[in-house]
């Protein structure tokens, strides 16, 4: 099945302590359902040093949060969309803007 958020995508999102920020999608985890998105969901992680590779310490990084979550922003109207799907006369599938209509895919 075609992944109606990917990586690379701009979000916002919709539910939480970060309700209304945006950011884009770093990673996508299908199988438990969530989406790692840059500066949205910030953690403290108290990490041990790792031998030279790594200094010890309280690190921040995102955390995941659910795609229930998280709406993708029309790139034409710039407010959050749901996202459908298309087949192209060429017989290529590609996502689309609820919204508008407008393509989302590159």
């Amino acid at each position: 099945m075609a992944a109606r958020i990917r990586k690379g995508d701009t979000v916002q999102v919709l539910a939480g302590k970060d309700k209304g920020r945006r950011g884009e999608v770093l990673r996508v985890l299908p199988a438990a359902d969530r989406v790692v998105v840059q500066g949205v969901a910030m953690i403290k992680r108290h990490q041990k040093p790792q031998g030279m590779r790594e200094a010890g310490g309280i690190i921040e990084r995102e955390s995941a949060i659910h795609l229930s979550n998280v709406a993708l922003i029309d790139p034409k109207t710039d407010r959050p969309t749901r996202v459908g799907f298309k087949l192209l006369e060429d017989g290529k599938k590609v996502r689309i803007a609820r919204g508008s209509g407008e393509v989302l895919d590159r």
